[in-house]
């Protein structure tokens, strides 16, 4: 692909938007600078209107690089345009459910081949949110400059426009609403697909870690064959500007709506090790090189997202409450934090705030 052509993704996106028509709802919530192009940011929905209905949002190409997550993302979303022709029971469950969807957040990062945008941000540490300890080096997000990887903006800047156009997206969509989820997709780490949830910025717990557990304990018995790890992202590494954990700490405004906020971490890893020449290529390193590999993750992908649209529209079944949410509250503390911390019991405490949110 010539990085004076918008990425092919894009150009997917926007058949399918034209061949769907009236069936979805799209606009375009901001324009890149690519070259001597403005390359449109996309956030289309369909389903129910009103705002008391749960919602899915799903989201990809946030970092350039992991092109793997767009796709993923636009093959879902083509399923459904094709199923809403014929299928009586997406029909149904889209009276009573809303789907947004944002495939391609960083379309200059794509066009590029990189995995910040075109100004050098890494969009995933972009959100006026601190860590309340110390972070990995470069990796737990900087302000040295954009010449180096996860640079997260100088100080004071406002959000780029990519990350404030998502958190617009997810504020007017999802927040508010008796329960809603985002999916964000990306790859790039380990040999499993991991299931993250906030917080990124501190090891202690959310305030809807109970309802993440009964979201989980679902899954399991549902998908007992499923090969997702579900945990934490503290549990692996902590950040400055997690987009995810600024918008959860939002929500919390919205109570007592829940928003779960989960993101698909594909293991490129295992790509790699059935074709070791993807390392090779910088592509290779965060997307399936082979087709049927990519058929085969997109193939296991979609299956999950399906599971998560049918857990949202049957929330009221599962959600849990009074003596029943505390139980999970101290099953999930168990499960992924090795007992009750003190601080636990809570709720978190806003972190340090810099920036436009």
């Amino acid at each position: 692909m010539s990085l004076t052509e918008p990425p092919p993704e894009l150009t997917e996106l926007r058949r399918i938007i034209e061949a769907a028509g009236a069936r979805l709802q799209a606009m375009v919530v901001c324009e890149v600078a690519h070259g001597s192009q403005r390359l449109p940011v996309h956030a289309i929905a369909l389903g129910s209107a009103s705002p008391s209905a749960p919602a899915v949002g799903f989201f990809g190409g946030v970092h350039g690089l992991e092109r793997i997550g767009t796709q993923v993302v636009i093959a879902y979303l083509e399923s459904l345009v094709a199923r809403l022709q014929w299928d009586v029971v997406l029909q149904t469950q889209l009276q009573h459910l809303r789907l947004v969807f944002m495939p391609l957040v960083n379309p200059g990062g794509m066009a590029r081949g990189t995995r910040a945008n075109p100004r050098g941000v890494d969009l995933m540490r972009n959100a006026p949110v601190e860590a309340d300890e110390p972070v990995p080096l470069l990796l737990g997000g900087h302000r040295i400059g954009p010449t180096l990887p996860w640079y997260r903006g100088a100080p004071h800047d406002a959000m780029q426009i990519e990350s404030a156009a998502l958190c617009e997206v997810v504020t007017r969509e999802l927040l508010g609403r008796p329960l809603s989820i985002a999916v964000d997709c990306h790859s790039g780490f380990g040999l499993l697909d991991r299931i993250w949830f906030p917080f990124a910025h501190t090891r202690r717990p959310i305030e809807h870690l109970a309802e993440v557990h009964a979201f989980t304990t679902l899954l399991d018995q549902s998908c007992p064959h499923h090969r997702y790890r579900v945990e934490p992202q503290s549990r692996q590494y902590r950040t400055h500007g997690d987009l995810w954990d600024h918008l959860y700490l939002r929500s919390l405004q919205h109570r007592p709506p829940v928003f779960l906020p989960l993101t698909l971490e594909m293991g490129s890893w295992l790509w790699i090790k059935k074709n070791p020449r993807q390392l090779l290529s910088r592509q290779g390193l965060f997307n399936p090189s082979i087709t049927h590999r990519r058929q085969r993750v997109l193939r296991r992908h979609l299956a999950w997202f399906d599971f998560v649209t049918r857990a949202a529209s049957s929330f009221g079944a599962w959600l849990p409450s009074g003596a029943a949410r505390e139980a999970e509250h101290r099953q999930a503390l168990v499960r992924w934090y090795g007992a009750e911390p003190a601080s636990a019991s809570g709720p978190p405490t806003a972190p340090t705030a810099r920036g436009r949110g």
